[in-house]
């Protein structure tokens, strides 16, 4: 019972959850008020809320698949695996907030937004799109920023500790 009282795994859990919702929110804002392959500006030349389906994985990948079908069925099976993979790790490792633990939990939001689409749409609704000057990222939804940012903290994490690893060597 003393593990479970000081265990941070229902606040990680709610963090995965707020993600999902926040997604399937703006999916459902998206699909209710901008028209498919519309757009609406919000910064001119840098930022629009649009709407697109993406078939493939991120930044599009694969939607041009001969088996669009195929790519589908094994986009879901990577992406549940990833999630049990995550939330197994989350359990193993909630007893506090890191910046880890904090990373697999978005990673674990976005994982199940994306796959919810996939199972129930076939496809993932993305809407964000941005310009950098004459760059023009692929559009994205807040389950793949999720899952981007988590994976960021994950890599932040791991360089901070191994960079600070052989500091605390020294000290001894």
């Amino acid at each position: 019972m003393s593990e479970t009282r000081g265990s941070r795994l229902p606040w990680l859990l709610l963090i995965s959850f707020v993600v999902v919702a926040l997604d399937r929110w703006s999916k459902w804002w998206v699909t209710r008020h901008v028209e498919l392959g519309s757009a609406i500006p919000v910064i001119p030349k840098v930022f629009r809320i649009t709407h697109v389906l993406n078939d493939g994985a991120a930044f599009s990948l694969f939607s041009d698949s001969a088996t669009p079908e195929h790519v589908r069925w094994m986009l879901i099976g990577f992406s549940t695996l990833a999630a049990v993979a995550v939330l197994i790790a989350l359990v193993k490792m909630g007893r506090a907030f890191t910046l880890t633990t904090v990373a697999l939990a978005l990673v674990l939001g976005g994982a199940i937004g994306n796959d919810y689409d996939r199972i129930r749409f076939a496809s993932v609704v993305d809407f964000l799109e941005v310009h950098i000057v004459h760059y023009h990222w692929p559009d994205f939804n807040v389950a793949d920023s999720a899952i981007v940012v988590g994976a960021c903290l994950l890599l932040l994490d791991a360089l901070v500790t191994k960079k600070s690893a052989p500091d605390a060597e020294q000290a001894h």
